[in-house]
């Protein structure tokens, strides 16, 4: 049983280091509600509507931002996923980064599908799928937003072994339909948890739904937030998978052998 924390938090334009020291404090809370994973949302150390600043702002998997934030883990004793710009060479991406309890880098993903004119113009999207590591006896894997959109990636990640999805976002209006129905159904139709974590308030000139939810693998609501600031708590049961796998067979019962033309280019 995994207690995962859900940072639901306020996003008025800041620097990053006034994010790492919020980051700092919501940690420390998270740990002290017995959390041993906490989820942050989307670019939750940049901001996400920042434009050109991502190319200013971008640094390595290893920059000073991964540091910092793999001292509070230590610290704190609690698994992070955090959102920033990556940069590798040339290219920026949109990326999500799990680092374990003990501070140490587990995972990275970079988002591959780019929502809108912003994400298209300053990042490269990844060509990665499925990215996934082990996390206290839970097999975790990352998506980023828009990915959970389409069938596809979230499908890959079951077939993958993957029991908890999670999914730092930054959802907008008029887009309810994203939190409220399809993040559901995507746990229910890949039998596995979703975590779907957005961030709240208003950054410039877009205001942010909210909504943060975890959904268990039966498509049961394990937590919901409103609109406004939380931090969410709920459990991770990797017994709940295997028996909504046991219960609901879709996934044993698929005929790849009849999909392959989804593939083709029209």
């Amino acid at each position: 049983m995994l207690t995962v924390a859900l940072d639901q938090g306020p996003l008025e334009r800041h620097t990053p280091q006034a994010a790492l020291s919020r980051l700092d404090e919501v940690a420390r809370r998270a740990a002290a509600g017995g959390a041993r994973l906490l989820v942050c949302p989307e670019m939750s150390v940049t901001g996400y509507n920042i434009g050109a600043d991502i190319e200013r702002l971008a640094e390595p998997a290893d920059g000073p931002v991964g540091r910092r934030v793999r001292r509070i883990a230590a610290e704190h004793g609690i698994g992070i996923v955090y959102g920033n710009p990556e940069r590798v060479g040339d290219a920026v991406h949109n990326t999500s980064f799990l680092v374990s309890a003990t501070g140490e880098p587990l995972a990275a993903y970079r988002k591959t599908h780019l929502y809108g004119p912003m994400e298209q113009k300053h990042f490269r999207p990844g060509d990665v799928p499925v990215v996934q590591a082990d996390f206290d006896g839970v097999r975790i894997g990352l998506l980023i937003c828009y990915d959970i959109e389409f069938p596809e990636p979230a499908r890959a990640h079951a077939l993958a072994g993957t029991e908890f999805l999670v999914v730092p976002t930054a959802l907008l209006p008029p887009e309810d339909v994203v939190a409220e129905t399809l993040v559901p159904a995507r746990a229910y139709e890949n039998q596995m948890h979703v975590a779907y974590v957005d961030r709240c308030g208003s950054e410039d000139e877009l205001s942010y739904i909210g909504k943060t939810c975890l959904i268990a693998p039966d498509g049961t609501e394990l937590a919901r937030a409103g609109s406004g600031e939380e931090l969410l708590f709920a459990r991770v049961d990797p017994a709940a998978t295997t028996a909504a796998r046991r219960v609901n067979t879709q996934l044993a019962e698929r005929r790849p052998d009849l999909y392959a033309g989804l593939t083709e280019a029209p």
